[in-house]
């Protein structure tokens, strides 16, 4: 009787151990808030003497929400490093080198993030350093000027790229009101003007570079204890901010969309085709139903892929899918073609790859499969603290917790054939479609 009861218990704590969601991420982590809206993670890792360090600003090219003023999120990932009245940029990065980093930094559409990875014995002097940039940043107008013709040179530099103006073109098309209508360098005409624009910049920092709109991400060597004082030592005197950007919602889109860039040189075309889609969730199924087709649709050992890149040898780049957006954004097929006589067949066989998913169920099998794949791919990225601050980052600007990737992941593994089904038939429609495409002169 004793060996009954104890397979009987054994097994329904397997069962209850089934039963709950396997964690993506399972550091040891602590969260604290602190009372002006600062929030601090710290994981420590088992990789010995360094240290990520991971400040994200929820302020992206979305917070821009004045006309003529797109880019400016993006400046202040330029003007950032040139310090303080205290620590001008000789100092700046005469400390940053005593600590061994490796300093960088970068803007999204919803964040924009300052990162630096040293050694353990530097931290705390970067803490401070950084406590500094954000709570004083000071720079002249000439300077804002001069880094201004910067941000210029960086667009014209960037826009040499065909898939550069194929985004800028393409967001411009599918987007009415909402400010995901410019990219994160923002428009033309707007960096132009920015130079005359130093007032305003003033403004724009002193709205959004405050604390609860900024979590400081610490991973690495470290003791949680020692970080947070020394976080409420250096960053517990900066003042809370009362601004909230009013965001305007994008009506519902009426009808197929379509626009072309003409490249003045010879090249060859490329073609993108997108769909709104709704903003991240992890609360319910369609974001992660969309990432899993995605990664059904157009991965490397899908049909199409296979088909179009392999055996015709007719698009020699292919992918995209969902991007994870605080607000309704787009999935986005890119395709460069080879030839510019099967742009339209190539456009064809994207749109009836994802109509595909909305009457044929997706065998449970593959579903596993590429749910499996997600699972261990990501697992494998997280071999070093750097890249787990990275990944932290990510989910930090989505929900302000690493608890969204667990959630995320673990939305993944309640996918089924039908949800796929279902959001293919609700998304995928010709009315939220918008189609653009780029192509050289025409030979004659």
């Amino acid at each position: 009787m004793r060996r009954l009861i104890f397979t009987v218990l054994l097994a329904t704590i397997n069962m209850l151990t089934a039963a709950e969601p396997r964690k993506i991420f399972d550091y040891p982590y602590q969260q604290h808030d602190f009372p002006n809206g600062l929030r601090l993670f710290t994981v420590p890792t088992d990789y010995p003497n360094i240290v990520a360090l991971y400040i994200v600003v929820n302020v992206g090219s979305r917070n821009e929400v004045e006309a003529g003023k797109s880019g400016f999120a993006h400046f202040f990932e330029h003007v950032m490093f040139r310090g303080t009245k205290k620590n001008p940029p000789q100092k700046w990065e005469a400390t940053m080198k005593a600590a061994g980093a490796a300093t960088n930094a970068f803007t999204s559409d919803d964040l924009t993030a300052y990162h630096a990875t040293i050694s353990k014995q530097g931290l705390a002097s970067i803490l401070e350093l950084e406590a500094d940039r954000f709570q004083n940043l000071d720079y002249s107008e000439a300077l804002f000027r001069t880094e201004a013709l910067a941000v210029n040179g960086e667009y014209n530099k960037n826009s040499a790229a065909p898939t550069s103006q194929l985004t800028e073109k393409l967001r411009e098309t599918a987007f009415d009101a909402h400010t995901y209508k410019h990219t994160t360098m923002g428009f033309l005409a707007d960096i132009k003007a920015m130079p005359d624009q130093y007032a305003y910049s003033r403004q724009f920092f002193d709205r959004f570079y405050r604390p609860e709109y900024t979590s400081i991400l610490v991973v690495g060597d470290i003791k949680p204890d020692e970080v947070k004082a020394l976080v409420e030592k250096h960053w517990g005197g900066w003042q809370r901010g009362k601004y909230v950007a009013a965001i305007p919602a994008e009506p519902p889109q009426q009808g197929e969309r379509k626009a072309q860039v003409d490249w003045p040189v010879a090249t060859l075309p490329w073609l993108t085709v997108a769909y709104k889609v709704p903003a991240y969730s992890d609360s319910d199924k369609e974001t992660a139903a969309l990432d899993l087709i995605s990664a059904l649709a157009f991965g490397p050992t899908s049909p199409t892929y296979q088909r179009l890149v392999v055996q015709e040898q007719k698009v020699d780049v292919l992918g995209g899918g969902a991007s994870q957006r605080v607000d309704p954004y787009l999935f986005t097929v890119f395709s460069r073609v080879k030839a510019e006589k099967d742009v339209d067949g190539i456009r064809e066989s994207i749109v009836s790859t994802l109509n595909g998913f909305k009457d044929t169920l997706v065998e449970a099998k593959k579903l596993d499969a590429v749910k499996s794949n997600l699972r261990y791919r990501f697992a494998l990225s997280m071999d070093n603290s750097e890249a787990i601050a990275s990944a932290l980052a990510r989910a930090v600007s989505l929900r302000r917790s690493p608890e969204t990737l667990n959630r995320i992941y673990a939305m993944y593994e309640q996918i089924t054939p039908e949800d796929l089904r279902n959001v293919a038939r609700k998304y995928f429609v010709e009315n939220g479609r918008t189609v653009v495409t780029l192509s050289g002169p025409k030979t004659k």
